[in-house]
């Protein structure tokens, strides 16, 4: 039986082959879907809800401003003056103390030493540590 080497051969050439055509194959494109992804709609749920929750608060604070608009204007002309002429007294407000209320109720802002001028730690760029 000298033909059986050679069906092994063959059979095995046979096996080894038939998986090929299948995987030269392209695979079926995934449909598209229609309409936004699971997480868009998602995230559009949420800030959906998010506006909801916010916008009592939003129109809450239009009011206060419709409210505060006249009285702050008033403030202003009256005050405008003084505080300007404040800033222009104050060359910077980091040489002073915080503002104290003395027990006539009179609000003073105390001018720092130059002791404590030179004890101030220096901030790069102007920076203000907070």
């Amino acid at each position: 039986m000298p033909y059986i080497p050679i069906m092994k051969r063959i059979v095995l050439i046979v096996a080894l082959a038939m998986p090929l055509p299948a995987t030269a194959q392209d695979a079926a494109p995934a449909p598209e879907e229609e309409g936004p992804s699971l997480m868009e709609r998602g995230a559009r749920m949420f800030f959906r809800g998010l506006m909801e929750d916010v916008d009592p608060a939003l129109e809450s604070l239009r009011d206060l401003a419709e409210d505060a608009g006249p009285a702050m204007q008033n403030f202003l002309r009256e005050m405008g003056p003084a505080l300007q002429d404040l800033v222009e007294r104050v060359d910077d407000f980091a040489n002073y103390h915080p503002p104290e209320m003395l027990p006539n109720g009179d609000i003073i802002l105390r001018r720092k030493t130059p002791e404590e001028m030179r004890d101030m730690p220096e901030t790069p760029d102007g920076e203000i540590e907070l």
